[in-house]
């Protein structure tokens, strides 16, 4: 081969085509399906157990999270890509908006919504893909499932007043923090992104002759929907909360026939079209990656109680103490981990009687719900391997650091 030709092959112009094609894709997947099942000792009763396990984690993700979490978020999501006014996302959550409103306006909605890493995914990427810098779409990204009142309610009644309250204030915290790192780190090319209009699927017609509080109406009927049909019980520590639960369905179906009406009376043919095919368009393009993560987190770390690849035993092995490496093994062993909404409570609780010390607790509180290997996969298809990399590496160096803040000083 020339040297010519060896410099071609090794650019990275010539990766970046052979991986921009279709078909290179394909073979890619192909290839490692072909090793895996060649070099899988399928025979191994472990291996048996983790691929069981894998399947028994992707069930149960089907049967709990995709029809009453993801849907109504790929709704969501599409009404955002197709009717919310771009510039009005750029005016206070773009990159050059002003840093109290834009990471005010963030982290709260993502408190609102109180949903699970997974959950909030589409949501992101609709509002990324809008306009929002990468700052404030990231501090959503993090609050919407770290920021959940029930589950620090819960932390501070099963592990205790003290951890629950370091977990609320470091939830807070971080999303701001992470967001702005993002929004320093990255903020030429965020810049240059919002300023190139072709980035965005905007016409200029979003608001369909409709007015500002009547879109208001049409998405917060949405989100009511989103937020009443998942709302969870608080066992007894709050009345008012366990009221709301005992009457969900009710209050949805209230949402529901509100936004029926909003539908019939506000939308067009066409419009509704526009809708659903940009709510298909998030579908196909997240639920293929969610899958294929939950399976692969299923075969590693399967389900709390559950025989996989890595034993349970050896995660609380790992994360006993308060040094920097079980802090450390903490926020990655999170990072990777799918948690359900609110299973984390659980899991901590028998974490820590396995011996897992106080500050790695904390730390695997503040990684885990926010981030997990599926919902890497869908951040990395949005804002490339660099961008999540940098986004998973925050979001472990602060819970580390905390967690040891916590375990050595506070406790």
């Amino acid at each position: 081969m020339s040297a010519a030709v060896k410099e071609k092959t090794a650019s990275p112009s010539f990766l970046k085509k052979f991986w921009g094609e279709k078909k290179n894709r394909l073979l890619t997947l192909l290839t490692g399906i072909f090793l895996a099942a060649y070099f899988i000792p399928f025979g191994n009763k472990r291996v048996s157990a983790a691929l069981h396990e894998s399947f028994l984690m992707l069930g149960e993700y089907a049967r709990e999270h995709v029809l009453l979490c993801l849907v109504p978020a790929f709704f969501i999501a599409g009404a955002v890509m197709v009717f919310l006014n771009q510039q009005a996302v750029i005016r206070y959550l773009g990159p050059d908006a002003p840093k109290p409103l834009a990471y005010g306006v963030a982290s709260v909605s993502g408190t609102i919504l109180a949903v699970c890493s997974c959950t909030v995914l589409p949501l992101f990427k609709g509002i990324y893909r809008k306009g929002a810098g990468i700052g404030p779409a990231v501090a959503f990204l993090y609050s919407g499932p770290a920021i959940n009142i029930l589950a620090v309610v819960l932390t501070a009644k099963v592990l205790g007043l003290q951890l629950g309250i370091a977990r609320a204030v470091g939830a807070i915290l971080f999303s701001i923090l992470i967001g702005l790192s993002m929004h320093l780190i990255y903020r030429k090319e965020d810049a240059a992104r919002v300023t190139n209009g072709a980035m965005f699927s905007y016409n200029g017609e979003d608001e369909g002759g409709r007015s500002l509080k009547q879109n208001a109406l049409y998405m917060l009927s949405m989100i009511g929907i989103l937020v009443f049909i998942n709302w969870a019980p608080a066992g007894g520590s709050l009345a008012v909360w366990d009221f709301i639960y005992r009457s969900k369905y009710i209050i949805t179906a209230v949402f529901a026939v509100l936004l029926i009406y909003m539908l019939i009376r506000w939308f067009n043919r066409s419009e509704l079209g526009d809708w659903v095919m940009a709510t298909r368009d998030f579908a196909v393009q997240i639920l293929p990656l969610l899958f294929g993560g939950v399976l692969v987190a299923g075969f590693l770390l399967g389900r709390p109680g559950h025989m996989a690849i890595i034993p349970e035993s050896w995660i609380a092995a790992l994360v006993g103490g308060n040094s920097i490496g079980a802090n450390l093994m903490a926020s990655v062993v999170g990072a990777l981990m799918y948690f359900a909404t609110l299973t984390e409570v659980p899991i901590m609780q028998g974490l820590l009687g396995a011996g897992m010390g106080n500050g790695p607790a904390l730390a695997l509180l503040l990684a885990g719900p926010s981030l997990s290997l599926p919902s890497l996969l869908v951040i990395g298809g949005e804002l490339g391997v660099k961008k999540t990399l940098t986004y998973a590496g925050l979001v472990v160096v602060f819970s580390t650091m905390v967690g040891m803040l916590y375990g050595n000083f506070i406790l």
